[in-house]
């Protein structure tokens, strides 16, 4: 029962994208390096990127 209440409350939705085999590699290698996750890397990346005007 608790996943469905830790369900209600992440309002994330998902999504899929490409990349290169290296390019994710390399995004892989990054995030253990920084003790991060792909997810948090492209999403810090992508509101930079909505930030900008």
């Amino acid at each position: 029962m608790a996943s469905k209440l830790s369900k209600k409350k992440d309002k994330k939705k998902n999504t899929s994208l490409r990349l290169e085999p290296e390019t994710l590699k390399e995004l892989k290698i990054r995030a253990i390096k920084e003790d991060s996750s792909v997810q948090k890397i492209i999403e810090k990346l992508v509101q930079n990127y909505l930030s900008k005007k």
